[in-house]
Order: structure tokens, then sequence, then C-alpha cells
């Protein structure tokens, strides 16, 4: 993990970050699954976030993303589970008739301040391989 700067702070800020749909229902595959992670990079992007590694799984996400301190992980994971669920939704609407939102309201966040960024990223590619 390299060493960021936002102009006034130098930072190391990684967090592991996983979610489930709603009722932890296995809808995440296929065409949802490729267009969940082009929102993901997209937002992630957007918000000034570096995506390290990400798996969709059938029933839950996992990221490993740097987040700058002054925005904050849970910003960041608001705006993507906001953002993917109003797309998906309008692209994908068996969606809409399978559950009543996209997305549960809670999520997992860790640091990953003590363990090697690389272990960390390692457990989440071998993720699909469970």
């Amino acid at each position: 993990m390299t060493l960021r700067s936002n102009g006034n702070v130098v930072f190391q800020c990684a967090f592991h970050v996983v979610w489930c749909p709603k009722y932890r229902r296995r809808v995440l595959g296929g065409r949802i699954e490729a267009r969940l992670k082009e929102i993901i990079r997209e937002v992630v992007a957007e918000k000034g976030a570096w995506l390290v590694e990400m798996e969709v799984m059938a029933d839950h996400v996992h990221l490993l993303v740097e987040v700058d301190p002054r925005f904050g992980a849970h910003r960041l994971v608001k705006a993507i589970k906001g953002r993917s669920s109003r797309i998906l939704r309008q692209e994908f609407p068996t969606l809409k008739s399978r559950l009543p939102t996209l997305w549960t309201n809670s999520y997992f966040v860790a640091t990953v301040g003590g363990a090697p960024l690389e272990q960390i990223k390692a457990y989440v590619e071998d993720q699909k391989n469970r």
C-alpha cells in the first residue's frame, strides 16, 4: 500500500467492505454482476477513492478500497449502494419484482492496517473459489 496525499494530509487508509442484497438473495450473477462491477468502478473513481480488489458473489460483495479520510468509507459505501441499486433495478426489472430494495441497510467494514494489503487482496480474490 502506498502513501497518498490530499494536499493537507498524508494517509494510508484501506478498508475491507462487505454487503449483501436484501434477504441475502442470490441475485448477483451474470449480466447483473458485470454491470454492478462497472458501477462500482465508476463510483470509486468519481469519489476519488482507489479500488484495490473487488469480488461479487451471488449473495454478497467484497471490496478492498483505499479512501481519503476526509471523504470516509461510509460515504463511499452509501454512494455505491445508492447508485447501484437505482441503476440495477432500472436496467433489470426482475430485481424489482423479487426485492423491495436491492441492498440491506447494513454492511461490514474493517480497516486492514494490521494485515499486509497483499494478504487481504488474496483473500478477496479467492472468494469465488470457496
